[in-house]
């Protein structure tokens, strides 16, 4: 009787030896191998596999000229979801292979099953390995999800999962979760890298050749990154990261990865009893708590996709109560914020030596768009003197180690959306723009900012 093979793969990027390793050479990660047993075919299970990972083995396209390749702009199908379509690009694309990944918790199943329930038209198989039936139907009725061509599985092994799909013929596949399936030929345990790879190929393949739209649910890891081999992300055609602060209740779909549109798009959702609540006004939402007329709030613009987002940042500046002054920002690259204050310092000659620096992004959205550098600057500036932004003030721009503002990129759709929320006045970077808007204001340096806003001379 043949002995399985065993070999060793990392956790972090799917790396394989022959023996085991502290340090993987590919993604230097310490103690991330694991040994993996794959149990020998007989020929019999070798015929039955290769069926299985080739359905429609007996019909499989021929290779044509790019130039005889129609382009079927017609092929996408919407999800009922505004918000959800912008992040796909416009819509569900036939035999696309999407990841949805986030944090425990925040709402991917229901996302999925709210997915699920717009489209009655559509055929879809809803395969679960985390929930019963039992759970799946309550959840279903608290959120008024109703569908008669909605069918659920309960099942983890994947040549089930096959069978079911090549019985029902769906148009739509959702896999809840890639974590939870598992491949009966590979003894590794459900999760683990052989076992994700090896089912995420099957499920591509399914997904090629039968034009089937495929969903896969993802976990993440501690650290916030997909869990799994990283080349889980590279055979999928979207990857989607679903966030937001479990305490509130709007949550952001970002595309990381997209074959079919654009990339850094965001979906923005309101959760309730019900499931997920389109949000087609996101500016108006993260500026509902916005109270002016307080030192050290500002408000800030930010670019995600080709959408433009305006919100608040929040800066308290105080006399420190210890030796060692604190530097703590929430939703905001900590390093950035010691960058700007030490721009104050020098170019401006504002002391922060003997005071501690708290900063905020009001609602719990991280901030990597550096076109909110002057807002934050101005929200610290503000709170070291102890004097609020004038009301309905905007401030675009970043800020450069010589205390300049440079230009930032989509500035034309900053200006409409600031018009349009209610903005009396919009800083700008000086020549940057050829804006015909009487509201905005060009703006070179930084003090000169701290001039209009404050009447500070420094």
């Amino acid at each position: 009787m043949a002995k399985s093979k065993s070999s060793y793969q990392c956790t972090e990027c799917g790396y394989t030896t022959s023996r085991w390793l502290g340090n993987c050479p590919t993604c230097k990660s310490w103690n991330s191998f694991e040994e993996v047993h794959v149990a020998p075919d007989s020929s019999a299970q070798k015929t039955h596999r290769a069926r299985l990972e080739t359905p429609g083995y007996d019909n499989v396209p021929e290779a044509r000229k790019l130039s005889d390749i129609r382009i079927d702009e017609t092929a996408r199908e919407t999800t009922g979801m505004s918000e959800f379509d912008r992040v796909l690009g416009g819509g569900m694309v036939k035999g696309s292979f999407t990841l949805l990944g986030g944090d425990p918790g925040v709402g991917k199943s229901t996302l999925a099953l709210q997915l699920a329930g717009r489209r009655n038209d559509l055929t879809i198989l809803y395969c679960s390995g985390e929930e019963s039936a039992g759970q799946i139907r309550q959840r279903a009725d608290r959120m008024k999800v109703t569908s008669d061509n909605l069918h659920v599985y309960t099942e983890t092994d994947i040549s089930k999962i096959q069978h079911a799909v090549d019985k029902l013929k769906p148009d739509v596949l959702i896999i809840d979760s890639i974590q939870t399936v598992y491949r009966p030929e590979i003894t590794s345990m459900p999760g683990s890298v052989a076992q994700i790879r090896e089912c995420a190929g099957l499920l591509m393949r399914l997904a090629k050749l039968t034009e089937l739209t495929t969903f896969v649910i993802g976990h993440v890891t501690k650290d916030g990154d997909l869990a799994g081999p990283r080349v889980l992300e590279h055979m999928v055609d979207v990857v989607l990261q679903f966030e937001g602060d479990k305490q509130l209740n709007y949550r952001l779909l970002r595309t990381l990865k997209n074959r079919f549109g654009r990339t850094h798009e965001v979906g923005v959702f309101e959760m309730n009893e019900f499931g997920l609540r389109d949000v087609t006004n996101p500016s108006e939402l993260f500026l509902s708590g916005f109270t002016e007329g307080i030192s050290g709030n500002a408000a800030a613009c930010i670019m995600e996709g080709n959408r433009a987002i305006i919100l608040e940042v929040q800066a308290l500046v105080t006399p420190a109560s210890y030796g060692t002054p604190q530097r703590t920002a929430s939703g905001y690259d900590q390093k950035r914020l010691s960058l700007l204050i030490a721009v104050l310092e020098k170019r401006l000659g504002y002391r922060f030596g003997d005071k501690d620096v708290f900063m905020n992004v009001a609602g719990g959205i991280r901030l990597q768009d550096t076109a909110s550098d002057l807002a934050i600057a101005s929200a610290l500036v503000s709170s070291y003197l102890d004097k609020p932004i004038p009301e309905r003030n905007l401030l675009i721009g970043e800020v450069g180690l010589g205390a300049e503002i440079r230009h930032v990129s989509g500035l034309e759709t900053r200006i409409r959306e600031a018009e349009k929320t209610g903005f009396k006045r919009i800083f700008v970077p000086g020549g940057a723009s050829e804006s015909t808007s009487k509201k905005t204001e060009a703006v070179n340096q930084l003090h000169q900012v701290n001039r209009r806003l404050f009447g500070d001379k420094s």
